[in-house]
């Protein structure tokens, strides 16, 4: 394994951040490369199956301004983090270090930056995060999901290669469109919690706003917060509506394989995933997101007529039930738009960005 040369990712803070690294990581690894993977004990929770040869955890945390109190502790705990990530990469000696974001990726980025060990970043948002922000100017170049990247340094090198993403959803590409001539598929999905707001409205749009002889073709899959469960079911049975309910969905390349119309928040890996597989969609940004990226993300299908998306403060069941009975009764559109969504979309975007980074390792 000395021989090998060793790449450091360093994420955490969410599934967001982890997913694509996770893709790149698999990546690296079939190319003859070690992993390693520095971050917080959060970051490491959705760790469990990461393809790395070995995991560390280090002290971490976000700045909160609005509570000055907490700032000297929260000091403490990064520059121990920095400390322990130093350590790692004198003992290590990586050849590169990659941030995929997140406030965990702060120590190990900054401690690369210390030992002069290359690094590169990949901001999964089409807005720059804050950590990523900081170390863009410093980085070999700055890898992004989407085209557009705001909050980018002028000048640094910006490859948009695309999210990373997991091999069985890259493995739905392929997947055609489902045939609209008899029922229709629609799956609704709020990112790794769930959301109580689309638990609240989308079931209200389909039950009382979409016309009977649309409703009785339907199928509705959805995740649904544990608490919401027995409330939205009781919607949908209200009007003899096919549902299945749950908090999460193990298999869902295959959900979102088998949908006519998906709707969900707009977060990277939620729209990088509809595209990867071509699936037209309905999208709802999360309105408290920072720097207002979800809606940022969902331009990237919006643009290109493949989805809608519907702010929150819009968020009314009579016109979202409008929308979904527009959409829904024109078969040749909704096929369209599939097309429109895969061509907007890419599953090579880990072998790209691990052709970058190998060369980064080599300058």
């Amino acid at each position: 394994m000395a021989d090998k040369p060793l790449v450091i990712i360093a994420a955490g803070g969410t599934g967001g951040h982890m997913f694509p690294a996770a893709a790149f990581a698999e990546e690296m690894r079939s190319r003859g490369w070690q992993v390693g993977l520095i971050s917080d004990a959060r970051g490491l929770s959705y760790a469990g199956s990461f393809p790395a040869d070995w995991k560390e955890e280090v002290a971490a945390a976000s700045p909160n301004v609005r509570k000055p109190w907490t700032l000297p502790s929260t000091a403490l705990k990064i520059w121990r983090g920095i400390g322990r990530a130093n350590r790692l990469m004198k003992s290590r000696k990586p050849a590169l270090v990659a941030g995929f974001g997140g406030y965990p990726a702060f120590p190990a980025l900054s401690a690369a930056r210390r030992c002069k060990v290359p690094i590169i970043v990949h901001e999964q948002n089409a807005v720059l995060g804050r950590v990523n922000r900081q170390f863009a100017s410093k980085a070999v170049f700055v890898a992004s999901g989407f085209p557009r990247l705001d909050k980018l340094p002028a000048g640094v090198r910006h490859e948009p290669v695309g999210n990373p993403v997991r091999a069985p959803i890259a493995a739905m590409r392929d997947a055609p469109f489902p045939p609209t001539s008899g029922d229709l598929n629609i799956f609704i999905t709020g990112g790794s919690q769930g959301a109580r707001i689309l638990g609240q409205i989308i079931p209200l749009a389909i039950a009382f706003h979409t016309p009977a002889p649309l409703r009785a073709r339907l199928n509705i899959v959805q995740q649904v917060r544990e608490e919401q469960l027995d409330e939205v079911s009781a919607i949908y049975e209200e009007v003899g509506l096919r549902h299945e309910l749950r908090p999460f969905f193990a298999d869902m390349p295959e959900r979102l394989a088998a949908a006519h119309l998906i709707i969900a928040r707009s977060g990277a890996g939620t729209v990088s995933e509809i595209s990867a597989v071509g699936r037209p969609s309905i999208l709802i940004p999360l309105k408290i997101a920072m720097d207002d990226h979800q809606a940022a993300n969902a331009e990237a299908l919006v643009d290109v007529d493949a989805a809608d998306v519907v702010l929150e403060d819009n968020l009314y069941p009579n016109l979202l039930g409008e929308l979904i009975k527009v959409r829904l009764e024109n078969g040749e559109e909704l096929q369209a738009r599939a097309m429109r969504a895969k061509d907007a979309g890419t599953v090579t975007a880990a072998q790209d960005l691990a052709d970058l980074a190998i060369e980064a390792a080599n300058l």
